[in-house]
């Protein structure tokens, strides 16, 4: 496109825009299962609103808007009030999963050098099944990824003695997944906090799905696992607004044990012409928008309000479960919260995805091992049951098409 020598009206543009979308994942209706978290019209109102309230404001400037910073501070509390944040717990809000763990691992690093550790080449130990973001973070840094295959019990678990003898006096970080995004399984944090603290490593929780979730599933009788900062050996956590926050893209949020270590997060400089700058995490600009629709959703849903959107999810999953397994799928591990993948034994994932996709579902899929793979939101609730028809209808539109080939193959050698 080039720029048009004159501007069109808005009712154009808007128009084109409309149409542009018109072709985009039919998330509105319940049809997609990833990227998006709908937790309904009201709240999406919300998040616009809010986010329109303070679109223009800058987060980069604390002294210039500090209705932003009080926001900030606010919503990083909660967080900590959720995940057992003890006494001095900080943390600051970020851009999405990726940026907060960025930063936890720069912090990482930052605090091992200045313990006189990692001189050379620092590496992370992770289970395979941990969010690729960890190697992006790494590969920026130049920092080794050291990826330990999960437990073959069936688990998808994080093997926790294989992690710990990869460790070694370079290792800056060990990494569990609340729940991992692959599987939707939660690892034993409780057994990696141990290594951790026997070792003097530091453990970073991959909360980014699960922290502002699995704390509102355990309120609700759901039996999640000890995960965050009540494990003495959590030094850092990720938890992303976006997702399970039902906050408006893109905010995250990355917690910190202490302020001792959160102190190795900031980049100060003044070394330049122009005046002294800090800022928390990897932006610069910061979309006072984010901030400000986070704060909202949070203090507009409560205790109360993701309490019931999260039983929603947790029983739309429980249906999920109950649907696939009629149909001959196997659940992986035992999901909690509001991921799961399921795989036939007979009939390969990919192919099934093939024919749900042309039923105009727009799910997601696991490599290892292939499996359909769902992230549900609380509007799925309304929405499941048509796609576990159009599952059964996927299955045996595969399995029509296989014994079809298997007839022709015959024929070809009779």
């Amino acid at each position: 496109m080039i720029m048009p020598e004159q501007g069109r009206p808005w009712q154009d543009v808007k128009e084109d825009l409309k149409n542009r979308g018109s072709k985009d994942a039919k998330w509105r209706d319940g049809r997609t299962a990833v990227y998006v978290f709908n937790a309904g019209e009201e709240i999406a109102q919300i998040q616009k609103e809010a986010y329109a309230a303070f679109m223009s404001e800058n987060g980069l400037g604390p002294l210039a808007f500090p209705s932003l910073a009080q926001m900030e501070k606010d919503v990083v509390s909660m967080g900590l009030g959720l995940l057992h944040g003890p006494e001095g717990s900080t943390g600051a809000m970020t851009s999405g999963g990726t940026d907060s763990i960025t930063m936890a691992i720069k912090t990482a690093r930052d605090f091992a050098r200045a313990q006189g550790r990692a001189r050379d080449r620092a590496n992370i130990v992770l289970p395979f099944s941990a969010h690729l973001a960890f190697d992006k973070a790494a590969h920026l840094m130049d920092i080794e990824v050291r990826r330990i295959p999960v437990k073959t019990d069936g688990s998808y678990e994080a093997d926790i003695p294989e992690m710990a003898a990869a460790c070694d006096d370079e290792t800056i970080m060990m990494v569990g997944s609340a729940p991992n995004f692959p599987h939707g399984i939660i690892d034993p944090i409780e057994a990696l906090s141990e290594v951790a603290v026997a070792r003097g490593l530091w453990l970073h929780v991959d909360a980014c799905v699960g922290g502002y979730f699995a704390p509102f599933a355990r309120m609700n009788g759901v039996p999640v696992p000890a995960f965050d900062f009540e494990l003495p050996g959590v030094q850092s956590m990720s938890a992303d607004l976006h997702k399970y926050g039902y906050a408006a893209k893109g905010a995250s949020t990355v917690l910190f044990r202490s302020e001792a270590l959160f102190e190795h997060m900031p980049f100060d400089m003044n070394q330049w012409s122009g005046a002294p700058m800090k800022t928390p995490t990897l932006a610069g600009t910061r979309p006072g928008g984010a901030i400000s629709a986070a704060w909202a959703v949070m203090n507009h849903l409560g205790i109360d309000g993701y309490k019931r959107l999260q039983g929603q999810v947790c029983a739309t999953r429980a249906r999920v479960e109950d649907g696939v397994k009629r149909l001959g799928f196997e659940v992986l591990g035992n999901p909690l919260l509001g991921l799961i993948a399921f795989r036939h034994p007979e009939h390969h994932a990919f192919a099934i995805y093939g024919e749900i996709y042309r039923r105009g579902w727009f799910t997601s899929v696991t490599k290892s091992p292939p499996s359909l793979h769902l992230m549900l939101s609380p509007k799925h609730a309304d929405f499941i049951d048509d796609y576990l028809r159009d599952l059964e209808a996927s299955l045996h539109a595969v399995v029509s098409a296989k014994d079809a080939e298997k007839l022709k193959v015959e024929a070809r050698y009779s």
